[in-house]
């Protein structure tokens, strides 16, 4: 992330602060901090990943998580829902207790009034439905609208005022105090609703028992201390009031907060995973067990010869050309250390086929299980020790060094070059005036030598110059299918090829057309250079070259040509596109790399796979060309039949 970035996301934060410390200032209470907890008003899921994990199922590494923020976090509702739901069913207990003391009292004999015992049952009705009927679940659920809101302290908080207030009312003076009930209501008030409805609350019922007081003690001596008294647990009241509101602020600051921490950790894993994924080197989280934890994408295709290996779980011990890397990372994590450059690894597939590759490990430890402190062992107490594997094939390795240093090599290429064209053209000019004079013959075939060798060093020029660093070349949309089948129909001409159902080279093409980005004279020079080194390589027998042309996906479209000759030795394979390596002595080396230089112009790659042993045709070099849909104005080249 830049500096802009971390800025502009900084402001935008602390620009959340203060709208969420404004509105905690109007509405210092739950509502205000969470509003409703159905889906339409609580806001859409969060769309990050946790986890980078190639099954696609397993739980996300919070090693940077907050305790506090995952507990709060994971929780199937918020504080204020769990708050609802704990009130109501304390409503449930009240009602079915001053029940039950209505019907012990009339078994002991005591006499209570009517009017008692009907304010408790409908109470203990009210409450225990709110508590228990699905239908009238939403009065017992945190709501955001003010209708609602209002409805819900009236079915609520304004219920048991009612109904404690009528019982204390009724049962003035008597032995049993109902009073003490009317805390409940008010602690709630403090909890669930805005400070000055609160405070309004806790005022009410203060000045209901200084009333209350003031009635029972009417004329009486004791009437000051009394009104003393009530006056003191008005003043109580408010101080409940006061305590409940600060902690259910705090309550719900520290749970934002925890859910803000958790939604930037889920974004701080999103953005790891897809880095992980995006590199082109292997990435492997194994255990001491040889357990591998997590594999990105390209560790698992360089396990295997083709496709994909099986998705993290699995164990190195799995397959046996899993071996040599399994007693390297059995080797490294018991001496826990290993060289920065790393080391290399073949990994030997079935068919003779390898592959070599640069290993660099890293090590880790994992977070020491929870538990007292005399259960774990000591390498429990420092965590299981993990080693993250960074895998590189060897020959792409190698590949990018060989680029590098040829980059500088080409420039230089082509301006050496550029100055032999000159010089070059003259030495042609001067021996085609001495072939002009008759010359005796000794000195006429060392003129033909001459004439000979100069056009080999033009070829030579023209290709450099070829591949020479340029402008951006043009990418027009070409009918591969016809470009493809007139390429090889007049290579096959110039090769003394015939065209028949048992010719040396058969050829697979769509009937269909295919539009591809590449320029039709490079195209055709890739494919003449590929067709020569299998007509050089293969066997006399029939379909001893193929070609085949087929589209691979919506994006990609295949051109491959295989042969039946000898497969590339190894040590020759990694510098099949170098320049000037040839194993030919008259060969300049620079037709691969000039089809590789050519594909890369137009965003096409080229590559040499050997095929299993199993099969005829060892040998495969496969062009994969950009898919673009045909325009009307693209060019269609005649199809020459096979």
């Amino acid at each position: 992330m830049n500096p802009q970035d971390a800025d502009r996301r900084g402001a935008e934060r602390r620009r959340s602060e203060r709208r969420n410390a404004a509105g905690r200032r109007s509405e210092d209470s739950l509502f205000g901090a969470f509003g409703s907890t159905d889906s339409a008003a609580a806001g859409p899921e969060s769309f990050f990943d946790p986890g980078w994990l190639a099954a696609g199922d397993a739980p996300a590494d919070s090693r940077f998580l907050l305790r506090q923020a995952r507990r709060i976090v994971q929780a199937q509702d918020s504080a204020l829902a769990r708050v609802y739901r704990t009130y109501a069913a304390a409503r449930a207990a009240v009602g079915l207790g001053l029940v039950g003391v209505q019907g012990f009292g009339s078994l002991l004999g005591a006499r209570s009034a009517e009017w008692l015992a009907l304010v408790s049952v409908l109470y203990a009705v009210q409450a225990i439905t709110l508590w228990l009927l699905p239908r009238f679940g939403a009065l017992a659920q945190p709501q955001s609208r003010p209708p609602q809101r209002r409805r819900q302290w009236l079915a609520t908080i304004g219920v048991d005022l009612l109904a404690f207030t009528l019982l204390h009312l009724l049962e003035v003076g008597a032995s049993f105090n109902y009073a003490a009930l009317l805390v409940l209501p008010v602690l709630m008030a403090g909890v669930l609703t805005s400070r000055l409805l609160a405070l309004g609350t806790a005022a009410a019922v203060a000045l209901m028992l200084l009333l209350a007081t003031w009635r029972a003690t009417l004329g009486g001596a004791d009437a000051p201390a009394q009104l003393l008294q009530s006056g003191l647990a008005g003043l109580g009241l408010f101080i409940i009031t006061l305590l409940a509101g600060e902690l259910a602020g705090r309550l719900a600051r520290e749970e934002l907060a925890a859910r803000g921490s958790l939604e930037l950790a889920r974004q701080q894993a999103q953005l790891n995973r897809l880095v992980i994924e995006e590199m082109a080197d292997g990435v492997l989280v194994v255990d001491r067990r040889l357990r591998v934890r997590a594999a990105n994408p390209a560790a698992r295709a360089l396990l295997v010869d083709q496709g994909l290996s099986p998705p993290a779980p699995f164990t190195l011990q799995q397959k046996p050309a899993w071996v040599a890397l399994q007693r390297e990372v059995e080797r490294a994590l018991a001496e826990g250390e290993w060289p920065d450059a790393g080391r290399d690894v073949m990994l030997a597939f079935a068919e003779g086929q390898t592959r070599t590759l640069r290993l660099r490990v890293r090590f880790m430890r994992a977070r020491p299980p929870a538990g007292p402190p005399g259960a774990a062992t000591p390498e429990d107490r420092g965590g299981e020790p993990f080693a993250v594997l960074l895998l590189e094939d060897l020959r792409t390795l190698q590949a990018r060094i060989r680029q590098e240093k040829l980059a500088a090599m080409g420039r230089v290429s082509a301006g050496i070059a550029h100055e032999i064209r000159n010089p070059l053209a003259a030495i042609s000019q001067a021996n085609a005036l001495l072939l002009e004079d008759g010359l005796p013959p000794p000195q006429q075939r060392l003129a033909q030598m001459v004439a000979d060798n100069v056009a080999r060093l033009k070829r030579l020029v023209d290709d450099v110059m070829e591949v020479a660093p340029g402008g951006e070349p043009a990418a027009p949309t070409i009918d591969a299918t016809a470009a493809v089948a007139d390429a090889a129909a007049d290579w096959a001409r110039t090769a003394q090829i015939p065209l028949a159902p048992d010719s040396r080279l058969r050829a697979e093409l769509p009937v269909a057309r295919l539009g591809v980005v590449f320029d039709p004279e490079h195209l055709r020079r890739v494919l003449v250079n590929l067709l020569d080194n299998a007509h050089r390589h293969a066997g006399p027998e029939p379909g001893a070259i193929f070609l085949r042309l087929a589209p691979r996906d919506e994006g990609w479209v295949s051109l491959s040509v295989l042969s039946d000759g000898a497969p590339i030795a190894p040590e020759i394979e990694r510098h099949l596109f170098e320049p000037f390596f040839s194993t030919r002595s008259r060969g300049s080396g620079l037709g691969l790399y000039i089809c590789r230089e050519l594909c890369e112009r137009y965003g096409a790659t080229i590559d040499y796979r050997p095929r299993p042993a199993a099969e005829r045709l060892r040998n495969e070099f496969v062009v994969s060309l950009r898919r673009m849909p045909l325009t009307d104005g693209a060019p269609a080249l005649p199809l020459v039949p096979a």
